[in-house]
């Protein structure tokens, strides 16, 4: 059962899988879920994301990625939650571990990182950070 915040449940889900050292995990289906799990993919944090239908419900599998047997992902954390919102200009996007990380913003022109983002003068809601 999902909790009360969904992109929480999938970055939880992540991490655990990571801990776990499995090769997958599937989260339930969402449109942005699957952009997120796009744009993790892209930064190369996940190997691949595949898109199931089983009858009227669809799910999410994300490969998790290994370099040998180190994750790809060493943290991942939820920014903004439904009980506090963190919203940022252009000029105050966050810069996570000194640039060796990522944040990921949903932004008018969509899901990006914290780099895309302060190429097109954009802000918007911090979503994630992953590093």
């Amino acid at each position: 059962m999902v909790g009360t915040d969904p992109i929480s449940d999938m970055l939880t889900r992540v991490r655990n899988g990571y801990m776990a050292k499995n090769t997958s995990v599937v989260v339930p289906w969402s449109g942005l879920r699957e952009n997120l799990g796009k744009v993790l993919v892209e930064n190369k944090y996940l190997s691949r994301i595949e898109v199931i239908k089983d009858g009227n419900k669809k799910e999410l599998v994300l490969e998790l990625k290994y370099n040998g047997k180190v994750p790809a992902v060493t943290e991942i954390k939820r920014v903004s939650r439904p009980s506090l919102r963190v919203y940022v200009s252009h000029q105050e996007l966050p810069i996570v571990l000194g640039g060796a990380g990522m944040a990921v913003l949903s932004t008018p022109k969509g899901l990006m990182t914290n780099k895309q983002a302060r190429k097109e003068n954009l802000g918007g809601e911090v979503i994630c950070e992953v590093f």
